[in-house]
C-alpha cells in the first residue's frame, strides 16, 4: 500500500494516459496507412542488354574505289558492246543493266529454305553460284510470270554441295534426296571451235530438252530479281 493514496492516484492517471496516448497513435498510424494503399515500388534501373558477338568481315569485302573500279571497267569493256548488239537487235531504245537485286526479306527467306531443304536431304551446302543469265525478249517466262524486262542481263542463285569428284549445284529430286542439276538438264556448251578441231567452251547453260526429268522435283534456284540501270549517285 502507498502511504500516500492521493500520489498513487495521480501516478496511476499519467500512466494510463500514457498508454492511451501512445494505443491511439499506433491506431490513427495503422488508419493511415491504409487510406494511402499499397507503397508504389520504385522503377528499377532497365536492364543492359547483351552485348552482341562482333562479327568479322568477309575476306572478300572490298573498298569503294575498287567497286567504282570494277564497275568503270564493266562500262569500258562490256557496256558499248551490248548496247550495239541490242541496237542492231531491234530498234527500239534499249538500255543495259548494271545490277540485280533481291530484297533483303527475300534473301533470308532464301537462305532459310534453302538450309531448310538441304538439312531435310541430309546433305552440306557447299556455296552459292551467280550465274550470269539473260531475259528472253517475250512477254512471259515459261513459267507464266511476266518478263519485266525483256532481253535485259540478269542473275540467278544455284546452292551447289560437294561430291567426289567436284562441287555441283543441286536440286531436290521426287524422292527427297539431293539431286545434280547436269545430270537433270545437261549442259549445252557456248563457244567457237578452235583450228585443232577442239571446242572453246566460253560458258555453259543448261539444256531443258531433257527436263521432264524435274518433273515431282523442287528447283532451289532463285531469280526473278529487280534489274535495271543504277540509281542515281551509287557510282
Amino acid at each position: 500500500m502507498f502511504p500516500n493514496t492521493e500520489l498513487y492516484n495521480t501516478l496511476k492517471m499519467k500512466n494510463t494516459k500514457k498508454v492511451a496516448t501512445v494505443l491511439l497513435g499506433g491506431f490513427f498510424l495503422m488508419l493511415s496507412a491504409c487510406k494511402q494503399g499499397p507503397k508504389k515500388e520504385e522503377p528499377t534501373e532497365p536492364k543492359v542488354a547483351e552485348t552482341q558477338e562482333r562479327v568479322d568481315p568477309p575476306e572478300g569485302i572490298i573498298s569503294l574505289e575498287e567497286s567504282k573500279s570494277l564497275y568503270e571497267n564493266y562500262t569500258k569493256n562490256r557496256l558499248d558492246i551490248i548496247q550495239q548488239y541490242e541496237a542492231e537487235r531491234s530498234p527500239e531504245k534499249f538500255e543495259a543493266a548494271r545490277f540485280s537485286s533481291f530484297s533483303y526479306a527475300d534473301i533470308k527467306q532464301y537462305m532459310d529454305y534453302i538450309e531448310q531443304e538441304a538439312k531435310t536431304a541430309q546433305v552440306d551446302i557447299s556455296s552459292l553460284r551467280f550465274y550470269f543469265a539473260n531475259y528472253p525478249d517475250k512477254t512471259n517466262f515459261p513459267d507464266g510470270k511476266k518478263v519485266v524486262h525483256p532481253r535485259q542481263n540478269s542473275i540467278f542463285i544455284v546452292p551447289t554441295m560437294k561430291t567426289d569428284d567436284g562441287e555441283y549445284g543441286f536440286y531436290i529430286g521426287e524422292d527427297g534426296k539431293a539431286r545434280l542439276i547436269k545430270n537433270a538438264v545437261g549442259q549445252t556448251a557456248v563457244g567457237s571451235t578452235a583450228k585443232d578441231g577442239n571446242r572453246s567452251y566460253a560458258s555453259f547453260a543448261p539444256n531443258f530438252a531433257s527436263s521432264t526429268m524435274l518433273q515431282g522435283g523442287k528447283s532451289l534456284n532463285l531469280n526473278h530479281s529487280n534489274s535495271g540501270p543504277p540509281p542515281d549517285g551509287d557510282f
